[in-house]
């Protein structure tokens, strides 16, 4: 899961972002409106964490803008106020869930987690590709049948190949998407994760190398 924190006091949002790494929640953060718009143009996420009440372009802006665009996130406000008017004023910009300040950590994870499960309008609810049976919403692979168990990176690098059909995913592509804005460029942590996810598949081998360019999935005789 990839998540976009929308939060103009620095404190709370490294707070945030923080707990949500121990979780295995990729995050960025956008400490206003228009930052948040621009990360949101780049980079896809499951969900925007959401400040109303936010420097630049307003909160519920934002919230119009990422329906309008039909980006398929969802949208976790956040806010101060939490007067029933409020919210209900919140769902009706496009919200999917409403969480009001101060909150703990262990709710805002079950919320995210509850909202990235949700199907995504046009998303398949299963991918398969290459004897690769993969349940998004499941959380669950398998194999030729044969039920493969993978950590959250695994399984968030052999989706996007999945997703890709065959075709070529670079390392840059694979580190923007699976892990977050902070990861190190010239770490190693793709071609680990993809030499552990080769084993945890088996064989014959599924995921090749493309030397230079990057990695796909092959069902080779």
């Amino acid at each position: 899961m990839r998540v976009l924190i929308v939060e103009d006091e620095p404190y709370l949002a490294e707070a945030v972002q923080s707990g949500l790494r121990l979780e295995a929640i990729a995050a960025d953060i956008a400490g206003d409106g228009d930052t948040a718009l621009e990360r949101l143009d780049v980079n896809e996420y499951d969900v925007v964490v959401l400040d109303r009440d936010i420097p630049g372009t307003h909160g519920d802006d934002v919230c119009r803008a990422v329906v309008r665009r039909g980006l398929g996130c969802r949208v976790l406000m956040l806010t101060a106020a939490g007067g029933l008017e409020e919210k209900v004023a919140g769902f009706g910009l496009g919200a999917d869930d409403y969480l009001t300040k101060p909150f703990d950590l262990p709710e805002l994870v079950v919320r995210l987690r509850s909202l990235a499960r949700r199907p995504k309008e046009g998303a398949p609810p299963v991918l398969e590709y290459a004897g690769i049976r993969l349940d998004p919403f499941r959380r669950e692979v398998y194999r030729d049948g044969r039920y493969v168990g993978l950590t959250r990176k695994q399984f968030a690098v052999l989706r996007l190949l999945m997703e890709a059909g065959g075709g070529v995913v670079s390392s840059e592509t694979l580190l923007e998407r699976a892990w977050d804005e902070h990861a190190d460029p010239f770490t190693n942590a793709v071609r680990i994760t993809i030499s552990t996810l080769r084993k945890r598949l088996g064989e014959p081998g599924v995921v090749h190398t493309v030397p230079g360019v990057g990695y796909r999935l092959e069902a080779r005789p």
